[in-house]
């Protein structure tokens, strides 16, 4: 198998072809238009400063669905007390940000780039990348981003600053979106963090099968 490498043509190669880690293609750009067919056939960027575009749709897939979300005593008791305040797309930009600056120990460095930055703001004025965001007074202290096509939202990153605010904002945004009708949530890759909360495998085709029915259709 070999690594497509994309044009400035906007198309993209059956996600069957992916390499065995997922990768699939390399090159183009993150125009709104390549961005939004990406999510809409499964595949999303992920890649280092320095490095053209890589696209990725990995079999198996991370998801959950919003019914299976799994909230635990704690976290349940955290929601009660109210110290935390949700919000939804009042500060994108520092969302965004943050989660681009902020240092995580299985991490060096970020994939988030100033170009990812502002591709996925373009996204966010054109209504379709939203942030959810964990409040303590008037200080974000935790949040998430993503893509929401259809039925389904695309997570892309998210941070905390005190514990649990990132799941904080994740369950809070999960029960928001059920209550709107979505179906799916795409985590791309397994995290222990979201398969506490109830995220699981699921093969690349069942994945891509459901896009097309919650989105497509």
């Amino acid at each position: 198998m070999h690594l497509t490498v994309l044009d400035n043509e906007l198309w993209f190669p059956p996600v069957s072809e992916a390499l065995p880690d997922g990768l699939l293609a390399a090159g183009g750009d993150l125009s709104p238009k390549r961005l939004l067919l990406a999510y809409r056939n499964g595949i999303f960027p992920w890649y280092n400063e320095g490095e053209p575009p890589l696209w990725w749709c990995p079999d198996p897939r991370f998801v959950l669905y919003p019914s299976e979300l799994r909230i635990s005593k704690s976290m349940k008791q955290l929601l009660r007390k109210g110290q935390l305040t949700f919000r939804t797309n009042t500060s994108f930009d520092a969302v965004i940000r943050t989660c681009m600056a902020i240092e995580r120990p299985d991490q060096d460095g970020t994939w988030i780039t100033e170009d990812v930055v502002n591709a996925y703001s373009l996204l966010h004025h054109m209504g379709y990348a939203h942030s959810a965001e964990a409040w303590l007074g008037d200080e974000l202290v935790g949040g998430l981003y993503g893509v929401w096509l259809g039925n389904v939202f695309f997570g892309e990153s998210m941070f905390s600053r005190v514990s649990n605010a990132s799941k904080f904002a994740f369950i809070n945004w999960v029960q928001l979106l059920q209550q709107q009708g979505v179906q799916l949530i795409d985590c791309q890759v397994h995290t222990a963090h979201l398969e506490s909360l109830g995220a699981r495998m699921i093969p690349r085709t069942e994945f891509c099968s459901l896009l097309h029915k919650y989105i497509l259709s």
